[in-house]
């Protein structure tokens, strides 16, 4: 059975501009990486966990705000590596610069027998729907497609 992550697609409207926020993953492998390698925020869901309360105990994780609103599920997502992700859209402001991820660690340099302390995630960022269709992860970019069609239909 593949992995299941939960999270969240938080937008915005600002002047009439629809943004959505993303997170850029901490750590060594993606530090020279951008378009492409920016994600929602989520993470796995924990066992008998809420899908929902998976996803926003993540994005608190991640962001170090708790997000608050009206979730709209957005659907599951099969990700290239086979993981699924679950997503809902919520309209938030979140103050980018104000992130604060939770840390991981993991031997750095590779055989090194060093530890070292990463954020999970080392920024976040407001985009417009063109910016993000260029910086959110392959698997994730039906998201906006589906955010889009849901929010057409209200």
């Amino acid at each position: 059975m593949p992995q299941k992550s939960a999270g969240l697609l938080i937008h915005r409207r600002i002047a009439g501009v629809l943004e959505f926020l993303l997170v850029h993953p901490g750590g060594p492998f993606w530090a020279r990486k951008d378009e492409g390698a920016w994600s929602i925020p989520k993470g796995l869901i924990g066992d008998n966990e809420d899908e929902l309360e998976a996803a926003k105990r993540e994005a608190e994780e991640e962001l170090g705000v708790a997000v608050n609103g009206d979730f709209r599920p957005l659907g599951s997502y099969k990700q290239p590596g086979g993981k699924i992700v679950v997503a809902w859209g919520v309209e938030a402001d979140i103050d980018a610069n104000a992130v604060r991820s939770n840390m991981f660690s993991m031997e750095w340099p590779p055989k090194s027998g060093r530890m070292k302390e990463f954020p999970e995630v080392d920024r976040a960022g407001w985009f417009s729907l063109p910016e993000a269709g260029l910086k959110i992860l392959k698997g994730q970019r039906a998201m906006l497609d589906d955010f889009l069609e849901r929010r057409g239909a209200e």
